[in-house]
Order: C-alpha cells, then structure tokens, then sequence
C-alpha cells in the first residue's frame, strides 16, 4: 500500500505549515483564547482562504477532497501549531451535511461553512460518560415542525457558533443506537441557552440547553433511518482528525525535548549524553513511530468500503493517541525539569493539549473497548 502524498496533499502540508509557523506564534494563541471570540478571527480567515476547510470535504459538500488522507494533513498540521480555531467542527458539520437526506436544502448552509462561518456539533450529554449513542435529548413532531427538549455538554465553540447541529431521539430508549435524529438549531432560535466554557488547554466549550425549543418542518437534516450511520462517520472522522493532531503536537514536543538534551549541560556535558536519558528518548522514538503508523492506517482505512474496519482503524489510533499522547507529555516535562511546567514555554501547552485530546470523543478506554468489540465481530 502507498502511503505517499500526493503533490496536492505535500502542497497543503506545506502552505499551512509555512503560514502557521510565520503567523501564529504562540504569543498569538494566547492572545486568541482570552479574547472573548475565544479564537483569532483572523487567522481562521487566513486558513479557510488557504483551502484547510475545502481539503476536509468532499465534492459533494463543495470541497476539494475530504479523504481520509486529507484530514491527517490538514490536522497534523494544527496539531504542530497548536491551532485551537474551530476546524473540528467545520470538518463534522461538513461531513453531516454532505450526506443530508435531501442534500439541495442545506446548500446554502454549506457555503457559510466554506465561508468560515463557525458551526458546532452539539452530541456529547453530561451523563453520557463517552458513550456516543447515549441521547436523552428528545424531538417530537407538532403542528409547526418539530420541538427539541434537551440538555447538550462539551459544545466545541458552541457559544460562538452561528448555529448547532443537534442529535435527539424520535424513539426507542436513551442509550440504543436506532431512533435518532441530527436536527440544524440556528443561533436566533427562541430559547436555546447556552454557556461558555474556557478549557485547561485554552480552547473553548459550551453547554447547550434547549428547553421545548421549536423548530420548523424543515430542521431535520438526517432522520432516522440514516442518522447512527451518519453520525458514527461523522464522529470517527472527528476521532481521525483529533488523532492526526495529537500526533503533530507529539512531533513537536519530541523535537523540543530533544533539542533540550543537546543544548541544556550539566556536569560539564549535554544532558543527552547521559545513557539513561537516552533510553528514555528513544522509548518517545518509538512511541511516535506507532502513533504514526496507527494513524496513518486509519486514514487509510477510512476511504474504504467497509465501515467496520474504518471504525476498529479510527479506535487503534485514538487508543494509540490516548496511550502514547499522553507519555510523551509526561516524558518531555520530566525531561525538561522545573522549565517543563512553566507558562512562557510552549512544552507545557502542548502537554496539557495532549493529555486532553485523550478525552475528547471518547477516551482511551472506550476506544479499546469499540475495537475489541468490532474486532470480535471480525
């Protein structure tokens, strides 16, 4: 199997990444996540321009590609930069539209996307505890379209987003996996609340309430008969972009970590002359070898027919991420010593980044689960 870029995709990886290097210090980030937008609208502007947002999609949603191929390298990149502008939910949201059940109606919507309009996937529920077809949140059908009752938690810039879409149940019990709905809520929708969170790694979050809010006729953007098949595609392609991040971040930090030993003396040496220090570099080594292969086979994997290896490939490499993520974190801050936790070095936020890319769309645990059951079914 080629794992080779295309000269399209080695183009992508190096227009973003020159950009980001020269426009995005880490100065900058800071600055974009105690802004109150929560994110540098310019920067965003400059990254859909660019073409990050059409490289996620495919033709059928007005990109340019959307494989799975695309999103690593879109991502990868972010993840080197620490980029915390809301490319997750434009990759979701595109991907949940392009297989709308009636594709004319959200056309519109979808050049908004490609606009850089910010648009959130609001799924996650506080009880849920990683399970992504636990869904409390109820729709019902009235006179004038539909209303949604409902409670929605973790909202990637879901309090600056001009509009959500929305998982609720038409039928069947809160944790099974038929019966459900993906529902487009605007912004402007008479008593949708919300709640805006700063996360530990600068990014931001929302909580989403809809208290009996009504929707009209057309809301309803996939209905049941498609919306877990839809929705599982959607979420392993957030979990393949969030894997190909973390993987970006952990090629950085390793690269910090080591220019660190080479240049920090002590005892009249490198610190990277020390033999047991070296152990422990090459054991990151190796770590980032299988993060890379296990994301790169997922991306494979995800421009195939079958659905449930996609889905066992997706797992092994949020699994690997969660595993490996999380040491080279731990690792580079032991390594570098007292500097490692200080706010003014980049280290300590690609670490906190790291360790909280395990816990988004499912953790290291439940992935291991969803791979051991969907490799049993092998």
């Amino acid at each position: 199997m080629d794992f080779s870029l295309t000269d399209d995709q080695r183009m992508l990886a190096d227009t973003l990444g020159r950009y980001l290097q020269q426009r995005y210090p880490i100065a900058r980030r800071h600055a974009a996540a105690a802004s109150a937008r929560g994110y540098d609208a310019e920067l965003w502007a400059g990254l859909v321009e660019l073409g990050a947002v059409a490289a996620l999609l495919p033709p059928s949603a007005g990109g340019l590609a959307g494989g799975g191929v695309d999103i690593m390298v879109v991502f990868e990149q972010a993840g080197r930069a620490l980029v915390q502008e809301p490319l997750l939910g434009a990759l979701m949201i595109g991907q949940a539209l392009a297989q709308a059940d009636e594709p004319p109606r959200w056309q519109a919507l979808l050049q908004r996307l490609h606009e850089g309009a910010v648009m959130a996937l609001a799924h996650a529920e506080p009880e849920a505890h990683h399970d992504p077809w636990h869904v409390a949140t109820v729709a019902q059908r009235d006179a004038a379209g539909w209303v949604l009752d409902g409670h929605k938690a973790v909202v990637p810039f879901g309090a600056q987003a001009e509009g959500w879409l929305v998982s609720a149940r038409l039928s069947g019990a809160v944790r099974a996996r038929e019966g459900l709905g993906l529902f487009w809520v605007p912004r402007d929708t008479p008593g949708v609340r919300w709640r805006d969170v700063r996360r530990l790694d600068g990014g931001r979050v929302a909580e989403l309430w809809l208290p009996t809010v009504q929707l009209g006729p057309q809301a309803l953007v996939v209905g049941p008969a498609r919306a877990a098949a839809v929705l599982a595609q959607v979420l392993d392609a957030g979990t393949l972009a969030l894997s190909a991040e973390a993987l970006g971040a952990m090629e950085v930090v390793f690269q910090h970590t080591r220019t660190h030993l080479q240049t920090r003396h002590q005892f009249g040496q490198p610190l990277g002359r020390f033999q047991a220090l070296q152990h422990r570099m090459v054991d990151l080594w190796m770590a980032l070898q299988q993060t890379r292969s296990a994301v790169i086979n997922a991306a494979a994997a995800w421009d195939g027919d079958d659905a449930r290896l996609r889905a066992r490939a997706v797992s092994a490499a949020k699994v690997t991420v969660g595993r490996y993520g999380t040491l080279m974190a731990e690792e580079a801050i032991q390594l570098h010593g007292g500097l490692g936790m200080t706010w003014e070095l980049p280290l300590a936020h690609y670490a906190k980044r790291l360790v909280l890319i395990d816990h988004e769309l499912g953790d290291e645990d439940q992935h291991l689960a969803r791979f051991i059951e969907l490799d049993a079914q092998g």
